[in-house]
């Protein structure tokens, strides 16, 4: 199965914040194991327990700014961390490894439910992504996508339902195993491995920071030059 690890940053509700980002990755499920182990390397820098890289959580934000336990650390260290955590996209990049996010100018979506249009668009491109698979490499694998927990929960869920038997604006989707799972993500190094990337995603195109977007921008999802996993609107 193919797993779509998801998360948000950026606040739809915020005036002061231009942008919007939903963005993680896809990953095969015999290759998160893997990918887990070296983020736990970079955990273990932190935690206070050599034997528990679990307490330390990796969050974009947080880790920036020093929040939640993250200012006991020194600032080079904590922003290194999160470039060593991007880096491993790269490293397991196109084998294991494609990014999809979609990039919401909230001003063009006046009226509009943010959250659902980026949730569609991600939807639609992870299942044509699946869809390429299966066609080229006769990959039958079905895909499942995983969120962190957000009081959306209901609301994608009941917009996944939508989307495979009755379709949305681009077409009925067709390889999803199931409906989003929400999962804490104290209890995921992927979803906060996807946190990172939606955080890299956001800080680029709100701030023109680009020192995070730049390790991953080649790992978007792509087909013969063309770009299909970033949206940008």
């Amino acid at each position: 199965m193919h797993l779509l690890y998801l998360d948000e940053s950026g606040s739809v509700a915020d005036p002061q914040q231009r942008h919007f980002v939903l963005g993680g990755l896809s990953i095969f499920e015999r290759s998160t194991h893997w990918i887990e182990q070296e983020l736990n390397q970079i955990a273990l820098r932190f935690a206070r327990d050599p034997c528990c890289p679990y307490d330390v959580e990796l969050h974009g934000s947080p880790m920036r700014t020093g929040r939640d336990g993250w200012d006991a650390h020194h600032v080079p260290d904590r922003i290194q961390a999160m470039k060593d955590a991007l880096s491993t996209l790269q490293r397991h990049h196109p084998r294991d490894i494609r990014l999809f996010a979609a990039v919401l100018e909230k001003q063009n979506f006046s009226g509009q439910d943010i959250a659902e249009v980026a949730f569609t668009q991600i939807c639609s491109r992870f299942d044509q992504y699946l869809m390429r698979l299966y066609r080229s490499k006769n990959d039958k694998q079905r895909g499942l996508i995983i969120l962190d927990k957000s009081n959306t929960e209901a609301r994608i869920q009941t917009l996944a339902r939508d989307f495979k038997y009755t379709g949305h604006q681009y077409g009925v989707t067709r390889n999803y195993a199931e409906v989003p799972v929400f999962l804490d993500s104290k209890a995921s190094r992927l979803i906060q491995l996807a946190d990172l990337v939606a955080y890299a995603v956001f800080r680029h195109f709100e701030h023109n920071d680009s020192q995070y977007y730049e390790i991953i921008e080649k790992c978007f999802d792509a087909e013969g030059g063309v770009i299909h996993g970033l949206y940008q609107r």
